[in-house]
């Protein structure tokens, strides 16, 4: 009997912000106190894509079925696919946060790139999150790391500590 997972291409896994999409223009709506999250949030749709990661997804859909994994809240389904369509990335399912779930990114992309597997094979995960890739890669999954756009500590905090994106 045939496995089901070589039946299917695998999947490219790719985040989105600082991997496909550059949030620096965002960044001080996180840097205020409070943090205004509804303007952060509200501003991605003038996200620049990001050259390398839109290559490499272009390129990875060549023989991969590429998926889109987010630590964006539901609520920025819309927007985030009328961005992807505009900048010409590959049609993928996108997987995003439920509204109000302040969940570690770490905690949340793992568990979902374990629910993939179990269904196909992932080939590798794209990030620019350092905590994300770490653990995946100690659950056995293949890793590329993006660090092509600027590192942010504050989005880093968010992130790791405040589970918004």
């Amino acid at each position: 009997m045939t496995d089901p997972r070589e039946a299917s291409p695998p999947l490219a896994v790719f985040d989105l912000d600082n991997t496909l999409a550059a949030t620096a223009h965002r960044q001080p709506f996180l840097e205020r106190r409070p943090r205004d999250w509804d303007a952060f949030f509200a501003a991605a749709p003038d996200d620049p894509p990001i050259p390398e990661g839109v290559a490499l997804a272009r390129e990875s859909a060549r023989a991969c079925e590429v998926v889109y994994l987010t630590g964006r809240p539901e609520r920025c389904r819309t927007d985030t696919l009328e961005w992807l369509a505009r900048h010409g990335l590959p049609e993928g399912r996108v997987f995003m946060r439920r509204d109000g779930d302040r969940r570690p990114a770490r905690r949340t992309k793992l568990e979902l790139l374990r629910r993939l597997a179990r269904g196909r094979e992932v080939r590798f995960l794209v990030d620019d999150d350092e905590t994300v890739c770490d653990d995946a890669e100690a659950a056995g999954f293949t890793v590329v790391r993006a660090r092509w756009a600027a590192p942010s500590a504050t989005l880093r905090s968010a992130q790791g500590r405040e589970g918004r994106t």
